[in-house]
């Protein structure tokens, strides 16, 4: 199924209002991706170019680059929102939770949402069995949290042709890849419907700090200019906004200050509550102005 075809345009003037319950008006949710990188393959990622140019084996400094945030920055990120009262999703391989349990055991004595990120940070179309993948992935979360997990956001957002019918098969509700609306929105598949949940590449270190390169302030004015104008966009109809970050980005000493001051001028607004993913999934699922029929609802109810 083409990506056009698994949802209608529905451009979001006009459409029936969604409501937050007890006088909300918008909903912010924080994504922290932790991930695993190979120590023997090329880094998807560097931050220094080797001397003689190649593909360095081992590359030591990109690889401990990564895993400083892991070591480290996670760490200094886990404070900040511990500090401003955040429980974040916490999107994940699935060997990563084997490889940092300490990092699952503080996610998961938060209550934090686990949020299935592929088995390793591989682009999904590159992975030799999508379906084993996926269930790898669900596997080593279900065994560190004693839940299966009901969200997916495939490792730098890719999918095959294919991901949400496989995502619905083995029990997956929502999925975070699509980014193309500010509310949540319905895609079809070859058996029951999933849930996309508004994500982001705006408001993502990634595309700021190591492909556009911007200085570490940009995330929090970006951040807050983001908020402010969705704010103002959900005076009639609720709006769904997701920071996303990552340790050995934003975790690092000069950045993780303008993160944190990001969730301050959020937290200033009392008519805006922090979610997971899937306490939006279920408000979406209570407040759509026009259910599916039983019938389709499949997996979306049964969680």
């Amino acid at each position: 199924m083409r990506p056009s075809e698994r949802l209608d345009y529905d451009p979001i003037e006009g459409r029936p209002a969604l409501r937050l319950p007890d006088g909300k008006r918008m909903v912010v949710w924080v994504i922290v991706n932790v991930e695993t990188w190979s120590d023997t393959d090329p880094m998807p990622r560097t931050v220094l170019t080797p001397p003689a140019g190649g593909i360095p084996a081992p590359d030591i400094p990109n690889w401990a680059w990564h895993e400083y945030g892991n070591r480290v920055g996670f760490w200094r990120m886990l404070a900040a929102l511990d500090r401003q009262g955040v429980t974040a999703s916490l999107a994940i391989n699935g060997q990563a939770v084997e490889h940092y349990p300490q990092i699952a055991g503080a996610a998961r004595e938060r209550g934090w949402e686990f949020i299935g990120h592929g088995f390793t940070q591989k682009n999904m179309q590159k992975v030799e069995d999508e379906r084993a993948d996926i269930r790898a992935t669900t596997r080593a979360i279900e065994a560190a949290t004693g839940a299966r997990p009901r969200g997916w956001l495939g490792p730098g957002l890719t999918e095959t042709w294919e991901t949400p019918d496989i995502l619905v098969e083995e029990g997956y509700e929502y999925v975070c890849d699509w980014v193309l609306d500010d509310q949540p929105v319905e895609l079809a598949t070859r058996t029951s419907p999933i849930v996309n949940i508004p994500y982001t590449q705006e408001c993502n270190d990634v595309a700021m700090m190591l492909i556009q390169h911007h200085p570490a302030r940009e995330y929090f004015q970006r951040a807050v200019d983001q908020f402010d104008q969705l704010y103002k966009d959900s005076a009639d109809s609720a709006r769904v906004m997701a920071l996303v970050v990552h340790p050995y980005i934003m975790g690092a000493p000069h950045r993780l200050t303008y993160f944190e001051q990001a969730l301050q001028h959020i937290r200033a607004h009392h008519d805006v509550e922090f979610q997971t993913g899937e306490r939006i999934l279920d408000w979406y699922l209570r407040a759509r102005p026009a259910p599916w029929p039983a019938s389709e609802q499949g997996s979306l109810v049964a969680g």
